[in-house]
């Protein structure tokens, strides 16, 4: 019998036990994890926010159904990625063997049993928070895309989570110049020129939106990218971007509070304001690109070492009892946590 993390109900975190099936159906995989990571942003607008307020997503009718079900069932499991050894494997399994190294979607549990269809291989050298960084460097890459990032661009990234901060080394390796990292907390700055920004802002007390302007001779950023779900943020970016340029809302936000004024800068300077999502195909660009290539793509550039989670993963905790009363933390505080990484 083992413990996983779990949000069983709104507002609850707890550990619950589950097990592991003595033998493997055909096609499974049996992984002892070795480190995990979680996605705090998401995860936490399910276990104390909106998640699952607006109701049901309808594919078919391209609209949530407020009352009509919910977006993700209960209980939730908490983390997202694990990096782990394949111990056993189940009949006719020929992707993996016992010994292999790989990254997979998946919560905080010690051992899973996994399709052998899911994950990516690693190499010994990968380091572990990088891997674990695939997801947030997915919707980083299906941002700048989106937003047309050109080489040379001059972007903004509000909100410096694992998601924002992946978009700032994305930024940096698409030749963009400069990057301006934005958020509150001293941590993810410092994080943020670590990876490379060219400057940060604490929006707290300043105007966000004049400095990016001041910092491009007033022409404004070509491109703003809006990570922190912040209504406060997004007023920033469409102030202190260009005239003709792009804002890519890219955060997953509760309902913005009254105050959003679109009759300022956003009426005199005619940005595009771009929602991007990389989970939902259609892609943009479909058929050329869709999520498979997307993850294609972040996967090899993991293991070439370009992507760096080093700075991104933090802190790192035991897995244990304990991490219930961890995790809450996390969430009362987010200065304390970019995104909290478990050893097992």
């Amino acid at each position: 019998m083992h413990k996983r993390l779990c949000c069983p109900s709104p507002d609850q975190v707890e550990m619950q036990r589950y097990e592991i099936p003595e033998q493997l159906n055909a096609g499974q995989v049996l992984v002892r994890n070795t480190h995990g990571a979680e996605k705090h942003g998401t995860m936490q607008s399910f276990v104390h926010k909106h998640g699952n307020k607006r109701g049901a997503w309808d594919r078919k009718r391209g609209m949530h159904t407020p009352g009509e079900g919910v977006v993700w069932n209960y209980p939730i499991p908490l983390g997202n990625m694990q990096v782990g050894i394949v111990e056993r494997l189940g009949p006719g399994v020929s992707r993996y063997k016992p010994g292999d190294r790989l990254v997979f979607y998946r919560g905080f549990e010690p051992v899973s049993v996994i399709d052998e269809r899911e994950g990516w291989g690693l190499n010994a050298a990968t380091l572990w928070k990088s891997a674990t960084c695939l997801d947030p460097a997915t919707f980083a890459f299906a941002a700048l895309r989106d937003g047309n990032v050109r080489i040379g661009d001059a972007v903004a990234v509000f909100g410096l989570g694992a998601i924002g901060l992946m978009t700032v080394t994305l930024a940096k390796l698409s030749g963009c110049y400069p990057v301006i990292a934005i958020d509150p907390c001293e941590n993810r700055r410092a994080a943020a020129e670590t990876l490379g920004a060219d400057a940060t802002i604490n929006p707290m007390g300043a105007d966000a939106g004049e400095l990016l302007r001041e910092a491009s001779d007033w022409r404004g950023m070509d491109v703003v990218v809006e990570f922190s779900g912040s209504m406060s943020a997004m007023q920033a970016g469409l102030r202190g971007v260009a005239f003709g340029g792009t804002v890519v809302s890219g955060a997953f936000p509760s309902p913005y509070p009254a105050g959003l004024d679109l009759g300022a800068e956003a009426h005199m300077n005619r940005p595009q304001i771009v929602f991007s999502r990389t989970e939902s195909d259609p892609n943009r660009d479909h058929p050329r690109w869709n999520n498979d290539r997307v993850r294609t793509t972040l996967h090899r550039m993991i293991l070439d070492g370009i992507i760096d989670g080093n700075s991104v993963v933090s802190p790192v905790v035991v897995f244990s009892d304990d991490l219930p009363e961890v995790y809450k933390r996390t969430i009362v505080d987010p200065c304390s946590s970019i995104k909290m990484g478990v050893t097992y």
